[in-house]
C-alpha cells in the first residue's frame, strides 16, 4: 500500500485539472467562483473533468459564500444531480449562526450521498467549538477528511491547533485525516509530516500567476517532490 502523502489541488476546469495530475496530484478539488471561497461548479463541468483526467474528485457542494447552508432542499437536488452525473466524492460544511455545526443541513445532504467519501472543509476552523464539531459528526457515513488551516487566519496562526489535533488521531471524533489547506506554504511541511500530517491542499500555492490564471504543472510538480522527499 503507498504510503505517499496526498496533494490535493483545487481546479476550476479541465486546464487546471490536466495540469494538475501532470504535476502528481493525487486528487482534485473542484469548485466555482473563487471570489466566494469556492462553490459547487455546474454538473457539466464535473463531466468535463472527470472526461479529462483519472485521478479522484471531490466536488465542492457549497451555494453561496459563507458557511450557512442557505436553501438545503436545492443542495440536495444538486448533490443528487452530481451524483447521477458520476460524481463519488465530495466537500461540505454548515454552521448555524452561533458557530455550531448545523447538524440537520449536513446530515440531509450526506443522507443524499449515499455512503460516498467526503470531506468537511474550513468551516471547521470558523466553529466555536471544533472538539464538539468532530465528536458530533464523527459517525456519519463518508466522511474521511477535515479540511483545516487550524485557525481562520491560516495555516501560520493555526499551525499550534494543526499538531494538537495530528495527536489526537485515531482518539473519538479524531478518526478522519487532517487535510492541511489555507495560506500553507512549503516550509510548513516539514513540521506537519513530522506531526503525521499526511494529506496537503493548495489552491493559489498551484498558480503562482495568480487565479485568472490556469493551475502550473511545474507548481505542483514542486509541492510533489517535496512531499516525495521527505
Amino acid at each position: 500500500m503507498s504510503t505517499r502523502a496526498v496533494l490535493e489541488v483545487i481546479a476550476l476546469g479541465a486546464e487546471d485539472a490536466v495540469a494538475a495530475q501532470a504535476g502528481g496530484a493525487d486528487r482534485l478539488e473542484l469548485v466555482t467562483d473563487m471570489a466566494a471561497d469556492g462553490l459547487t461548479p455546474p454538473v457539466e463541468t464535473f463531466a468535463t473533468i472527470r472526461a479529462a483526467v483519472d485521478i479522484d474528485l471531490r466536488v465542492m457542494l457549497r451555494l453561496a459564500d459563507g458557511f450557512a447552508v442557505g436553501d438545503v432542499d436545492r443542495l440536495v437536488r444538486v448533490a443528487g444531480e452530481l451524483r447521477t452525473a458520476g460524481a463519488d466524492q465530495f466537500v461540505l460544511g454548515f454552521l448555524d449562526q452561533d458557530g455550531r455545526v448545523d447538524l440537520d443541513a449536513v446530515e440531509r445532504v450526506v443522507a443524499e450521498l449515499d455512503g460516498c467519501a467526503w470531506t468537511f472543509h474550513r468551516a471547521i476552523d470558523r466553529a466555536a467549538d471544533r472538539d464538539a464539531l468532530r465528536k458530533q459528526l464523527a459517525d456519519l457515513p463518508g466522511l474521511d477528511a477535515y479540511l483545516t488551516a487550524g485557525s481562520a487566519d491560516g495555516v501560520d496562526d493555526g499551525l499550534p491547533t494543526l499538531l494538537r489535533e495530528a495527536a489526537l488521531r485515531g482518539e473519538p471524533g479524531y478518526e478522519q485525516r487532517i487535510l492541511v489547506g489555507g495560506g500553507l506554504r512549503l516550509d510548513h511541511v516539514p513540521t506537519l509530516l513530522d506531526a503525521g500530517v499526511d494529506a496537503f491542499h493548495i489552491g493559489g500555492a498551484a498558480r503562482p500567476e495568480g487565479w485568472d490564471r490556469p493551475v502550473s504543472a511545474a507548481a505542483v510538480g514542486e509541492w510533489r517532490a517535496v512531499l516525495d522527499r521527505a
